[in-house]
This record gives C-alpha cells, sequence and structure tokens, in this order.
C-alpha cells in the first residue's frame, strides 16, 4: 500500500519495502523500515522510525546528531590508516580525473560533505581552487595545510555567492540528506554556467544490494536516508536542472571491498565487521574476526563479481557527472 509520501529521487509513490537492522554496533538491535519507490527503486529510510531527537536518547540509542559524532563517524584515525592513505589518495586523484574532462582546472571547486578533507587537499594539490563544507567536527582532520578552506557547516546554512563556482563534487554525501533535491537545487544555484557536479552514492539496484539484503554493506541506516538507485539519481539529476555527461560503475573506491564485506556479513554477527574494526567501531575480542580472516581468500573472487556487476550496470556504487543546464 503507498505509503503518501513522495520518492525523494522521481516524485513516484512510496511504499512499505522491509525492516532492516542498524548497521552500527553502538546502536545494537535497533531496527528501521524502510520505504521504496515503485518507479525508480529508490528506498528511504522511514522518517518516522528516527531515533529520538530530544532528550530522551540514551548511549545505547543516540539522537540524530550524535550518530555523525560517534561510532564508525568518531574523530581520530582509523586503524592502519597510515599503512592505506596512499591507497586513499588514489582513490581521490581517480574522482578528480572523473571531473576534469568537464571541469578542468584552475576552476573553483566545493567539495560539499568535505568529511576528513583529503579531497580538498588533493585538489588544491592539481591545480583546483578547492575548499569544503562539513558540519562534523572531523572536518579537515586529513586535509594538513588545506584545513583552514574547509567550513565547518552544512549544505543548507552554507553561505556561497550565485553563480562562483565552476563544480561541486558531493562524494557519499546526498544518501545521507533529508532532502537531497533541496541541496541540488542549492547547487544549482551556486554553480556557474556550464558549472558541472560529481556525484556519488550507493546503488540499491546494485548485485551487492540484491544479494546482501538487510544486511548489505552500503545500507548504514539510520545515517542514510535515501537509497538511490542509478535511474533514480540520474531522475533527480534531470529535475534540478542538470545534463548526465558520464555515469561510472565501475568504482574501485567502494566496489569491490563493498562486494566482500556485503558477502562476508552473511556470516558475522556485526554486519560489516572488518570496516567497523577498522573505524575502532568494534572489538578485536570477537568471533567474527576469525570469521573475517577465513574469508580473505573470497576477496579475488568478490572483485571478479564486482567487476561483472559493474560492467552490466549493476555496481555496488555509481558516480554521476552531470553539467548545470
Amino acid at each position: 500500500m503507498p505509503d503518501g509520501r513522495p520518492c525523494p529521487a522521481c516524485g513516484g509513490p512510496l511504499s512499505p519495502w522491509r525492516t532492516v537492522p542498524a548497521s552500527d554496533p553502538v546502536l545494537r538491535a535497533a531496527q528501521f523500515r524502510l520505504l521504496r519507490c515503485a518507479e525508480c527503486g529508490t528506498a528511504v529510510t522511514d522518517p518516522a522510525e528516527l531515533l529520538p531527537a530530544d532528550g530522551t536518547a540514551s548511549s545505547a540509542r543516540p539522537g540524530p546528531a550524535d550518530l555523525y559524532q560517534r561510532g564508525a563517524y568518531r574523530s581520530g584515525n582509523p586503524r592502519l590508516y597510515r599503512l592505506v592513505r596512499p591507497l586513499l589518495e588514489s582513490f581521490d586523484r581517480r574522482r578528480l580525473t572523473m571531473l576534469r574532462p568537464v571541469v578542468p582546472p584552475p576552476a573553483r571547486l566545493l567539495d560539499a560533505g568535505a568529511g576528513r578533507g583529503r579531497l580538498v587537499a588533493a585538489a588544491n594539490l592539481a591545480g583546483y581552487d578547492a575548499f569544503g563544507l562539513e558540519p562534523s567536527p572531523r572536518g579537515g582532520e586529513a586535509a594538513g595545510a588545506w584545513r583552514e578552506r574547509i567550513q565547518q557547516t552544512g549544505i543548507e546554512a552554507a553561505q556561497i555567492e550565485p553563480g562562483s563556482l565552476d563544480a561541486v563534487t558531493l562524494w557519499h554525501v546526498l544518501e545521507h540528506l533529508e532532502d537531497p533535491r533541496l541541496a541540488l537545487e542549492r547547487i544549482r544555484g551556486w554553480l556557474a554556467p556550464r558549472g558541472a557536479v560529481l556525484v556519488g552514492v550507493p546503488n540499491l539496484d546494485s548485485l551487492q544490494a540484491r544479494l546482501g539484503g538487510s544486511r548489505w554493506y552500503h545500507l548504514d541506516v539510520p545515517r542514510h536516508r535515501t537509497h538511490f538507485t542509478a535511474r533514480g539519481l540520474h531522475q533527480l539529476l534531470a529535475d534540478e536542472g542538470f545534463s548526465v555527461r558520464r555515469t561510472y560503475q565501475l568504482v574501485l573506491e567502494h566496489n569491490p571491498f563493498g562486494m566482500w564485506q556485503t558477502l562476508v556479513s552473511a556470516f558475522t554477527s556485526t554486519p560489516s565487521y572488518l570496516y567497523n574494526l577498522l573505524k575502532r567501531n568494534a572489538s578485536l575480542r570477537s568471533p567474527d574476526l576469525l570469521v573475517t580472516a577465513a574469508a580473505i581468500p573470497l576477496v579475488p573472487f568478490a572483485g571478479a563479481l564486482e567487476l561483472v556487476a559493474g560492467l552490466s550496470g549493476h555496481g555496488g556504487t555509481v558516480a554521476v557527472v552531470a553539467s548545470r543546464d
């Protein structure tokens, strides 16, 4: 039965779909209902079932503001950060490679939802005039000398001069927003004519999402509010005055690891155990560590499976470059 609220991606009807567990161990046994669009397949985390925002939140059930200050989103470096930082920085450069054919340096670039600030640093080093927005306290922790270019604010409160930007990146940000349509409307106003956006989101129409079901690596409820399909994202961008230039579904930054974690999560008590372990959000003293170690031989299989999925248009995440009409 339709829920009565429109899909945030295409405006189609939403209907109750499935109940899924919280992705973060700090939320323990919390469950959340997803509603799904009959037209584009995009889903939303039911806002009626958000954790309490008033003073009733307990340490086991934090309020919405706390979700970005604790657990996997706490400040500080993850485990093995120094070891994998060169790989992470190569991912940042790959994002810029996606954007460069449409908006080359020395364009003015905004990274909306800059997180720890790596992309802001990489973009400036690549010749862009780059700055970032990040509402959480961890903003800019990895930006080094470029940290001062990251403003601690969100898209809804940012003061950006209309027409002053050449490009905006929204890398795994749009799925966190209560109103992604309003965010894109604001961002379009900030862009100069022929400006562009780079948007990356998890793909609910992916093979790994189908295999993982309620324990899919990229669900991350309740932080993820909208669970896009590529079709839904394309429609949203078109509705907000953007023309899609290119879509990528072979994304090394998230997809092979996401497929492997999705497969392993079928056998661990903690969803995405290794991810949470690296984020210092799960204990080393857990049977899940042995399960994860035993699953290491599955890594090449997961990578090959994700390659096939991406080539067939069902990659775990989707990245879209779109220009302002």
